[in-house]
């Protein structure tokens, strides 16, 4: 994974969204729904503006930054209930909706934690490997938890119709926003669970260049 950390890799990956980028906004199946969705994405972008210079992410939270705005913007392009992949999972498995912003959630799940690690770790706020595992926990279940109350504000300003429909991805499911929180809490918790090795190597690393 060394290739990862190379000076060039956040431009590369940069490069490969912006053309991501531009194919999703033509023709979209409603550019209302796409401006909106896309809203996520400059959020994304905010954060990683808001860190650049105190905190110069790993590659593989690089990665995980392309691929979260990545999803977001396939899901813009299309709306996330209409995404043709997970449409022809539904024919195949015989499923009643489209589950492709379930793994969006997943991811809303993992890279909360990775920021959370790196963050903890690079300005000293956390020492323990075991809290900084607990706090990141709870600030991706936090992450995930603010946004089903946006969602419900979306709701109840603009009304669960079409518009809605196309937006949020709901499909009509009521358990929607506690299975989007359990997709959320899976992602954190196989974070965790396999990126160990990852995050010892990251305090380890910090700690060699500046010392507690």
């Amino acid at each position: 994974m060394k290739w990862l950390n190379k000076k060039y890799y956040p431009k590369y990956l940069l490069g490969l969204y912006v053309a991501l980028f531009l194919w999703s906004g033509i023709q979209p199946k409603d550019y209302h729904v796409w401006l909106l969705e896309i809203i996520g994405v400059i959020f994304l972008i905010a954060v990683y503006i808001f860190f650049y210079k105190k905190i110069r992410f790993s590659g593989v939270t690089n990665a995980w930054f392309f691929i979260a705005a990545s999803l977001i913007t396939i899901g813009a392009h299309y709306s996330f209930p209409n995404v043709p992949v997970f449409e022809n999972l539904q024919g195949t498995f015989g499923v009643e909706r489209n589950d492709f912003d379930k793994l969006g959630h997943v991811v809303q799940g993992i890279l909360p934690v990775l920021i959370s690690w790196e963050v903890l770790v690079k300005n000293r706020v956390v020492k323990n490997f075991y809290w900084i595992n607990f706090l990141s926990l709870n600030i991706a279940l936090s992450v995930s938890a603010f946004y089903e109350l946006f969602e419900w504000l979306f709701i109840l300003v603009l009304g669960d119709n079409s518009y809605t429909y196309d937006v949020l991805g709901t499909q009509g499911y009521i358990w929607d926003a506690q299975t989007d929180m359990l997709c959320a809490l899976i992602g954190a918790v196989l974070t965790i669970l396999i990126g160990r090795r990852h995050l010892l190597k990251t305090i380890n690393q910090f700690r060699e260049k500046s010392p507690y």
